[in-house]
């Protein structure tokens, strides 16, 4: 299991080797039914579930992305791990994670 911390250190452990910026990046944007039914709720108010739906599975894979990238540097954790998102197109959304990937002192 990686250990992934937004802190600059991971409680307990001594750091043996900074292996550098590691990140996930996916991009995605609503499905026609998700932007019907978000559009109809930006009239009304309120949270727009759907768009929220969209976001979260974006940070999830994103998430998995990073956690890949830490593996193929070899590290044992990640620091400052952050989450960042970006509209660069009209309806379409990059969202980045993004942290340091370290190796841990063993013993």
């Amino acid at each position: 299991m990686m250990i992934v911390t937004t802190g600059n250190d991971v409680a307990g452990q001594s750091i043996a080797e900074y292996l550098g910026v590691i990140r996930g990046i996916v991009v995605r944007s609503p499905s026609i039914s998700q932007g019907i039914l978000g559009g109809l709720k930006q009239i009304v108010g309120g949270n727009i579930e759907s768009y929220a739906t969209v976001c979260e599975a974006a940070r999830e894979e994103a998430y998995r992305r990073m956690l890949q990238h830490a593996r193929e540097r070899g590290a044992d954790a990640i620091i400052g791990m952050r989450y960042d998102a970006t509209e660069f197109a009209q309806g379409a959304t990059e969202v980045l994670a993004y942290g340091t990937a370290v190796k841990l002192s063993r013993g």
